[in-house]
């Protein structure tokens, strides 16, 4: 016998519910799928940044995305910025940002080498030994983002020279990245033997997360920690004392912290790109003079949406006043980083040559009748 009218609407109906119930499951299963896609390495507070928003009315260039990273760092403030205040979207258009954020450098590398990354913000050490590991092949360094902002900070109560770092433990955020590199070269010179692999020896020096840092010295885990901002100004809140100011080492008391730097083959097939974040920095860089409480109130901001709680003022004002944002990557330091790499042997003596392509940073800066930078000798030819 034929089904009723009122039983052929409700089997309609019910048939109907289920293809939308259907529908919403593979649409939040696809969105899973693609938020675990955007990760990427195995800590798991490495993490992918929700896609920003794109420019309205702008045009899109010759990639749909790039995949941005950098730190939750003060010492990245330039992508902090540039993101909260829409100054990197704005120059890139309908072309998507697609930001992830890193704990630190060798794991940014693998993300950049990999294709996870397009561009990213960075520390000089780790571009160093990517460079130099894939033979000049996968990256370049496109610009200088940020100088200053990194200190050895100690228990006091332990530690009230130099000479009181014998049999200490100093932490620092991971092997073979820019603070770590600092540190072993300043030992080093100061005649501590240290084996750089295990970080044994006169001094203890253990590779800890800069999330970890503060509670692993409240807890009296480390003696100290050679760390950027804001890490460094945590832990002066919490009783810890400068020991040494790393700016005060270098000549004029500058020296790269934070470099730009792009995938090889991404800066080949997307030039337009590059050159639209490159002027999305440099605007940025700008904007944090002219502007320097609303750039720190944008940073703290950024550290928050980034997953990092915001930071009190007592913490944020010192470390924010400590670092310098700079286009220029003083690319003389980038040589004598490398050295004291060598020199803490964790490196042998690399040739940096093609390191560096200024071109699309100096055509930016000459847009603005601003003079081009140096590449110290280690530019492309």
């Amino acid at each position: 016998m034929a089904p009723k009218p009122a039983l052929h609407s409700a089997v309609r109906l019910r048939s109907a519910r289920l293809r939308r119930s259907a529908a919403a499951l593979v649409a939040g299963l696809t969105a899973v799928s693609l938020l675990s896609a955007c990760g990427y390495g195995s800590k798991s507070a490495d993490k992918a940044e929700p896609v920003a928003a794109t420019a309205a009315g702008g045009a899109k260039l010759s990639a749909d995305s790039v995949k941005i990273g950098y730190f939750a760092n003060l010492t990245h403030g330039t992508a902090l910025v540039g993101l909260k205040e829409g100054l990197l979207q704005k120059e890139l258009g309908a072309t998507q940002i697609k930001p992830q954020v890193f704990n630190a450098g060798p794991t940014e590398i693998e993300a950049l080498n990999s294709g996870s990354i397009d561009i990213g913000w960075i520390g000089p050490s780790p571009a160093i030994n990517g460079y130099v590991k894939s033979q000049g092949k996968d990256l370049r360094i496109i610009a200088g983002s940020a100088s200053g902002g990194v200190k050895l900070v100690v228990n006091p109560a332990k530690v009230t020279s130099e000479a009181d770092l014998k049999g200490k433990k100093i932490a620092t955020p991971q092997l073979g990245n820019t603070q770590d590199v600092a540190l072993l070269n300043y030992l080093a010179g100061k005649g501590f033997k240290v084996d750089p692999q295990s970080g044994k020896g006169d001094v203890s020096v253990l590779r800890t997360d800069n999330k970890v840092t503060p509670d692993a010295y409240k807890s009296g885990s480390i003696d100290g920690a050679w760390v950027p901002e804001p890490t460094a100004s945590k832990l002066v809140s919490l009783g810890a004392k400068v020991l040494v100011n790393e700016k005060e080492l270098w000549p004029d008391k500058k020296f790269v912290i934070t470099n730009l730097i792009v995938s090889q083959k991404f800066l080949k097939e997307h030039p337009d790109v590059v050159e639209a974040v490159l002027r999305g920095s440099v605007k940025t860089n700008a904007f944090i003079k002219a502007n320097p409480e609303k750039a720190k109130a944008d940073a703290n901001a950024a550290l928050k949406d980034a997953g990092t709680a915001s930071l009190d003022a007592a913490v944020l004002d010192p470390a924010w006043q400590d670092i310098d944002f700079i286009d220029d990557p003083l690319a003389g330091t980038l040589q004598a980083e490398a050295d004291h790499a060598v020199t803490a042997g964790l490196l042998k003596k690399p040739d940096l040559a093609g390191i560096y392509d200024l071109s699309l940073l100096d055509k930016v800066l000459g847009a603005q009748g601003q003079p081009a930078v140096a590449d110290a000798g280690l530019g492309t030819k």
